[in-house]
């Protein structure tokens, strides 16, 4: 039997913790996570972890922060490789990102946005900062083409006032706001979330084992749909 490593040995634990997590996520998915597993892996002893995480759910709640926060990073980075007067650019600068990140993180991008862990209880509080810097790039550009006249709403139900008070990242983020942009966002969110949720679940032939080409149509269809011409 292989002795246990030592905690020192080990040059950043918190860290090496997290990623036997996200290896065996990929392995056998979330809901077999457990902290005796990742103890196993890492040959060290369930206490050991403890240190660190209190239970499953804290270090589950630490995966899905990085995500959020690995998630935002590219989004923004895709928004501001792009001037503020180019809001259009913005916009599908942001959705091919969304795409990309997803299929080259799809374990991270199942936890946050796939099917709930069965017995996780989410802290919501924790996990609220990193999920509305997420979501900000997206409600910002829409916001902007909205304060420039430009975004087609005409007939576009406004969030009611009641539901528009609950604690989500989009309620939180868009707070400053206007409502109707709360409402695009989260039409065009749902329109990339499924096409790329099919695309890892290897849900879209017709369309080949890749659907670049029909997430395309319907990123340039969707700023149609919403964006005036000049």
């Amino acid at each position: 039997m292989a002795r246990p490593i030592k905690t020192e040995q080990i040059l950043n634990l918190q860290e090496a913790i997290k990623d036997t997590a996200w290896r065996l996520i990929a392995e056998s998915g979330a809901p077999a996570l457990s902290l005796r597993a990742i103890a196993r892996a890492l040959k060290i002893t369930a206490p050991a972890i403890y240190n660190y995480f209190s239970d499953r759910d804290a270090l589950v709640t630490a995966l899905t922060i990085d995500a959020f926060t690995s998630f935002g990073d590219v989004q923004l980075r895709a928004r501001d490789s792009y001037p503020s007067s180019q809001p259009l650019e913005r916009l599908q600068a942001i959705g091919l990102a969304y795409r990309h990140w997803a299929l080259s993180y799809p374990q991270r991008y199942q936890l946050i946005f796939g099917t709930p862990i069965p017995g996780y209880e989410q802290q919501q509080m924790a996990i609220i900062p990193s999920a509305t810097r997420s979501i900000s790039a997206l409600v910002s550009v829409i916001e902007d083409i909205r304060i420039a006249g430009k975004l087609k709403t005409e007939e576009f139900p406004l969030p009611q006032e009641e539901s528009a008070t609950g604690l989500s990242p989009l309620n939180t983020c868009t707070r400053n706001y206007h409502m109707v942009s709360h409402g695009v966002a989260l039409i065009v969110w749902s329109r990339v979330h499924g096409l790329v949720s099919l695309e890892i679940g290897g849900r879209i032939p017709p369309f080949g084992v890749s659907g670049e080409t029909l997430y395309t149509y319907e990123l340039q269809s969707t700023a149609r749909q919403f964006i005036q011409e000049e």
